[in-house]
């Protein structure tokens, strides 16, 4: 009877040779992946870093280009928002090359970002219009830095336009912050939107007193002035019959930027004129009234009985 062992040897042998021949092949595999990885790992990081400077150069490209653009130049807070936007959109598409490359599939976070997105927008409702009421003002540009407007009876010069809020500086130097969803909604009167503004100012003369005299005076006043523009020309009229007094208006033209100035101007140089020109302009008067034979001042000393009246010239 033969023995079994030499056919067993020849199975382990073959069983060796076999192990050998697979963990050959599982080493090439893995060699040949961790090649490949380390290929397309420099290549992302390749593609990372010329992404990092292809944002900068974007950037830069897009402020130099903008800031040739008349609208652009003298808004700052528009440039910078948009040559922000470049470079995020430069960016967000590197990223999406370099995930491509390291094999992830892109198709899947951007749907579990778009998911996110949604929930995160349900939650942040009132943000998010901010959001999108900043990018409108952006887009509509309804006023820009420096302007003064006024916004629901709230007014000021124009500091920073920034995608949530809207800063405004008054008269005061007080700090006010809009949401830009209330900007957008609420009525929007831009003071300094043109290049001209005009000033009006009410004055009163008494019955007796010559209007074409008091108008012609508030002219001459208004033409005298150096700020007042010439075209259109100061212009009075009779606006209003009142209880005790004519009402005569003053309409005078200046550049913005003279506005505030010459407005106070016009106002003390009315007054004067009209008295140059011998018009009283009537003002309350107060008189004591007797009650009957009894004098109420008699009584206590320095109390008078009063009824308001106009002095009529």
């Amino acid at each position: 009877m033969s023995s079994p062992l030499p056919t067993d040897v020849a199975q382990a042998v073959a069983a060796g040779r076999k192990a050998v021949s697979i963990d050959a092949a599982m080493i090439a595999k893995l060699t040949d992946m961790a090649g490949d990885f380390a290929i397309n790992l420099t290549i992302a990081i390749l593609i990372f870093v010329a992404t990092v400077f292809a944002a900068k150069w974007a950037a830069r490209a897009a402020r130099n280009a903008l800031s040739r653009v008349k609208g652009f130049r003298h808004d700052p807070t528009v440039l910078s928002f948009a040559v922000q936007v470049v470079r995020v959109v430069v960016f967000i598409i590197g990223m999406i090359a370099v995930l491509q490359r390291l094999g992830v599939q892109t198709t899947s976070i951007i749907a579990v970002l778009g998911a996110a997105s949604l929930a995160v927008g349900l939650a942040l409702q009132g943000t998010l219009s901010n959001v999108a009421s900043g990018i409108m003002l952006l887009v509509l540009r309804p006023y820009r830095v420096g302007d003064i407007v006024d916004v629901g009876g709230m007014n000021g010069t124009v500091q920073r336009l920034d995608l949530f809020t809207t800063q405004l500086s008054n008269a005061n130097n007080h700090k006010i912050v809009i949401p830009n969803s209330k900007v957008l909604s609420d009525a929007l009167t831009n003071l300094t939107g043109q290049q001209t503004r005009r000033i009006e100012i009410n004055f009163t003369v008494g019955y007796g007193d010559d209007l074409n005299r008091a108008r012609k005076a508030l002219v001459d006043m208004a033409e005298a002035h150096e700020a007042v523009l010439q075209d259109p020309p100061p212009w009075t009229g009779v606006t209003g019959l009142l209880d005790s007094s004519v009402q005569v208006t003053l309409h005078a033209w200046v550049k913005v930027g003279d506005w505030w100035q010459t407005q106070a101007d016009l106002m003390q140089g009315g007054k004067e004129a009209l008295d140059a020109a011998g018009i009283e302009i009537p003002f309350p008067h107060q008189v004591a009234v007797p009650y009957g034979d009894h004098d109420p001042s008699s009584a206590i000393p320095g109390a008078t009985a009063s009824v308001t009246a106009f002095k009529a010239s």
